[in-house]
């Protein structure tokens, strides 16, 4: 009777333990909000998701050291499109989310330093602790989402459809986050929504 009151008296705080648990947060999807965040960018100021709304909004996670990002930087591939969306009223984030110790952990002044030498449009915004990036379920670098003006994630995934560090398959590639853009601007419907992202692995 003892093991069988103490095994109760377990369970019964297990569930109370779950009961006062936060709710898991809801995966992200084409079709659902973009979760809200604050991070502190390469201006050393605060940034938040909601300030954007009422803008479509780009996230896209970066890391230098990539090889799959050096594609997209080294070629200007990147740079061409932050340049041109933004011109165009986009909002873009490029977040860094290495961990302390990892290969492309950033500070808000080597943030800095790496937008101007790169010549990015991007504000670079620092997930000091990965919670945005955990938020989001980001995979690798780059992972690419669009968010439309009522805060609705509208693309998802890979930045192109050639998953590969050649500079050279760049002008052959299709650009998933481009057509989304263009489609989405021009008041026509997002042909594809998701894609499974390639790149380097988010370093957690």
């Amino acid at each position: 009777m003892r093991h069988l009151l103490l095994a109760v008296t377990f369970a019964l705080a297990a569930a109370a333990r779950a009961a006062d648990a936060p709710p898991a947060p809801r995966a992200v999807a084409p079709g659902t909000a973009a979760p809200d965040f604050t991070l502190t960018g390469d201006d050393g100021a605060k940034h938040s998701l909601s300030d954007a709304k009422g803008k479509y909004v780009v996230l896209e996670w970066f890391n230098p050291g990539c090889p799959f990002v050096k594609r997209h930087y080294g070629t200007k591939n990147m740079q061409s499109l932050q340049k041109t969306y933004t011109g165009k009223g986009v909002v873009w984030y490029s977040i860094a989310s290495s961990a302390e110790g990892k290969q492309g952990r950033l500070t808000p002044a080597a943030a800095a330093k790496t937008r101007g030498k790169l010549g990015m449009s991007a504000r670079i915004l620092i997930d000091e602790k990965q919670d945005v990036a955990r938020l989001y379920q980001a995979r690798t670098t780059p992972h690419m989402f669009v968010i439309d003006p009522k805060g609705n994630v509208i693309y998802m995934g890979a930045i192109d459809d050639l998953p590969s560090t050649d500079w050279s398959d760049i002008k052959s590639a299709h650009n998933y986050v481009s057509a989304a853009l263009d489609a989405a601007l021009a008041g026509q419907p997002v042909a594809k929504t998701v894609s499974t992202p390639y790149g380097c692995s988010v370093k957690y």
